[in-house]
């Protein structure tokens, strides 16, 4: 992407984004405390726009928000090291993340009103995990192989009227089956129609599903 797209795009991230009710979430986990120059929503800003321009390192964001004054407008700070992006990723819960996507599910919602949602996005749902390694030193917890850690990143996704949204995220270890987070991923609707892959093949799983109706 050119840097005039990036802006377009960048601010088409943001734009759902209620900053407002996201910081009373934060206020009310009191999780900015005595925070002066990243808090989350600076945080947030900064990753969305690195996971656009594909910027694989801490390293990378901070020199191109400490070079770059439209990025700095961008983003809301002038510069930050890469150890205090280390550092607020590491102790932000992931938990907030998981309210603000539930927050912007639920307005997607009021959108698209009751009659839709009721009628179609309850009808597909696609499932699938992706993994991401992960250094075995720092994240011993994150059990995947023997020389490196992981996790994998459990979704699924609601499909209605050609527009998709995440409907669940589970994060859990990268060594365990995919199949043993189908009963956190299904919906217990006999109107969805659930896909996936065969990592989530469990014969016992499946039969239990078709006595309830799913």
């Amino acid at each position: 992407m050119d840097n005039h797209t990036i802006k377009t795009v960048f601010k088409e991230y943001i734009h759902p984004l209620d900053s407002k009710v996201i910081q009373k979430m934060v206020d009310h986990a009191g999780l900015d405390k005595y925070v002066k120059k990243l808090d989350i929503l600076t945080f947030t800003n900064a990753f969305i726009y690195a996971q656009l321009k594909n910027l694989d390192s801490l390293k990378r964001i901070s020199n191109t928000i400490k070079r770059k004054k439209t990025v700095q407008r961008l983003v809301g700070i002038e510069s930050i090291s890469k150890s205090q992006l280390s550092r607020k990723n590491r102790d932000i819960p992931h938990e907030i993340f998981e309210v603000i996507l539930h927050h912007l599910i639920q307005k997607l919602h009021h959108i698209l009103g009751p009659r839709m949602v009721s009628k179609e996005l309850g009808k597909l749902h696609l499932i699938d995990s992706s993994t991401i390694s992960m250094c075995l030193s720092q994240y011993e917890w994150a059990d995947f192989r023997e020389t490196k850690a992981g996790v994998k990143m459990h979704t699924s996704i609601s499909f209605c009227d050609g527009i998709s949204y995440p409907n669940k995220v589970n994060l859990s270890p990268a060594r365990p089956a995919d199949e043993t987070q189908l009963d956190a991923l299904i919906v217990a609707d006999k109107k969805v129609l659930h896909v996936f892959d065969r990592g989530y093949f469990n014969f016992e799983k499946f039969e239990a599903y078709s006595k309830a109706g799913i």
